[in-house]
C-alpha cells in the first residue's frame, strides 16, 4: 500500500472525505463520472489515447510488459511482440475508462451488446449446493466484466483494497450495488460463509503474492509462483471451481462472457497438479484475447531459486 495512505482507516462513508486533502481525488472521481456518461464508442476512443500515452510515458510498466510478452510468447517475431505490447496498453487504457462504466452506470444498459456463453455450466455447478468459486483472472475488463456478470448470476466478490482510501470507498460502494457481498482479500471466514450459503464468489489467483504457501507451476511454460489456497478452499468447502472470463469484442463496442465446466478431479491432493491445472485454464482464456490481460504486473517476480537473477531487473 502507498505509504501516504498506509495508516489511514478504510472508511466507505463519504462524509469522512470532506477535508481539502481529498479534493484532488474527488476531482478525479468527478472526471471519471463525466467520461462514463459519454457514448461507449467515444469512451473506447479516449481509452485508446490513454493507453497510447501510457505506452509512451510509463517506461517501467512498458519494460515489465515487454519482458512478460517475450517470456510468454517466444514463438512470435520481435515485431509482433512489440505490437502486442502496444495493443496491451491500449486495451488496458480502455479498461481504465471502463471503471467509470462499472462504478457509475447501470450495467443492464450494456446487456444488449453482451453475449454470454456456457451459463449452464455455472448453473449445474451451483445446483450441487456447496457453492461455486468463480476462477477469474486480471483481464483489462476486470471491473466492467464483473458488473456485467452480475446481470446474469448472483455472486459475491473478494477484493484487494485500493491504495487510496477514498477511491477504495467509491470502488467498494459501487461493487456493493452489484454484488451480494464484498469480501476483503484475506477474509477467508467470510468466503467460507458465502460458500456455505451456496453462493458464487469471484476469485483470482493469477498474480505473484510472494513465497508464502505457493508452488511453482508452469504459466506459459515459465515456472510461476502460484498460491495453493484454491485447493485448500475447495477441499474444505466442497465447492465447485468454475473458470470464467470476459473479453471486449474487436468488431465494435460489445462484450463476451464465458463460463466453463467446473474443474474435474479438483482438488486432486497434489498441490502442483492443481496449480498447473489452474494456470493452464487461465492461460487458455488469456490466449482468447492476449492483449486484454494485465501484462504490466510482474507475474514472474518470485523465482524458484531465490538467488537467481530476476527477469525484470530494476524495473
Amino acid at each position: 500500500m502507498n505509504k501516504k495512505y498506509r495508516k489511514l482507516p478504510r472508511n466507505t462513508d463519504y462524509s469522512a472525505y470532506r477535508h481539502p486533502r481529498w479534493w484532488p481525488t474527488w476531482l478525479g472521481i468527478g472526471l471519471m463520472w463525466l467520461v462514463a456518461q459519454l457514448p461507449i464508442r467515444c469512451q473506447w476512443w479516449l481509452g485508446k489515447l490513454v493507453g497510447l500515452l501510457a505506452w509512451r510515458l510509463a517506461r517501467s510498466r512498458r519494460h515489465i510488459t515487454e519482458v512478460n510478452i517475450r517470456l510468454c510468447f517466444p514463438e512470435l517475431p520481435a515485431a509482433q511482440q512489440a505490437a502486442l505490447v502496444r495493443k496491451s496498453f491500449i486495451a488496458n487504457g480502455i479498461g481504465l475508462l471502463e471503471l467509470g462504466l462499472a462504478w457509475f452506470r447501470d450495467p443492464a444498459k450494456l446487456t444488449d451488446i453482451t453475449q454470454v456463453h456456457g451459463l449452464e455450466h455455472f448453473e449445474q455447478a451451483l445446483a450441487q449446493g456447496k457453492g461455486v468459486l468463480l476462477l477469474g483472472g486480471h483481464y483489462s475488463t476486470l471491473d466492467l466484466g464483473g458488473s456485467l456478470v452480475t446481470e446474469y448470476i448472483h455472486a459475491d466478490v473478494m477484493q484487494r483494497d485500493h491504495n487510496n482510501p477514498l477511491m477504495n470507498a467509491v470502488m467498494t460502494r459501487a461493487r456493493e450495488r452489484r454484488y451480494g457481498t464484498v469480501l476483503g482479500a484475506k477474509d477467508l471466514r467470510g468466503l467460507f460463509r458465502s460458500l456455505k450459503k451456496n453462493h458464487a464468489v469471484w476469485y483470482a489467483t493469477d498474480q505473484d503474492y510472494g513465497r508464502k504457501d505457493i508452488v511453482f507451476a508452469p504459466f506459459f511454460n515459465i515456472p510461476a509462483g502460484t498460491i495453493t489456497a484454491t485447493s485448500r478452499i475447495a477441499e474444505r468447502s466442497g465447492c465447485a471451481v468454475v473458470p470464467f472470463s470476459h473479453v471486449r469484442r474487436d468488431d465494435g463496442p460489445g462484450y463476451e462472457i464465458f463460463f466453463h465446466p467446473a474443474l474435474e478431479n479438483f482438488p486432486s491432493g497434489d498441490d502442483l497438479q492443481d496449480a498447473t491445472l489452474i494456470n493452464s485454464t487461465i492461460e487458455r482464456e488469456i490466449r482468447r484475447a492476449p492483449d486484454q490481460y494485465l501484462w504490466m504486473h510482474r507475474r514472474f517476480k518470485t523465482r524458484p531459486d531465490p538467488e537467481a537473477p530476476g527477469f525484470y531487473g530494476r524495473s
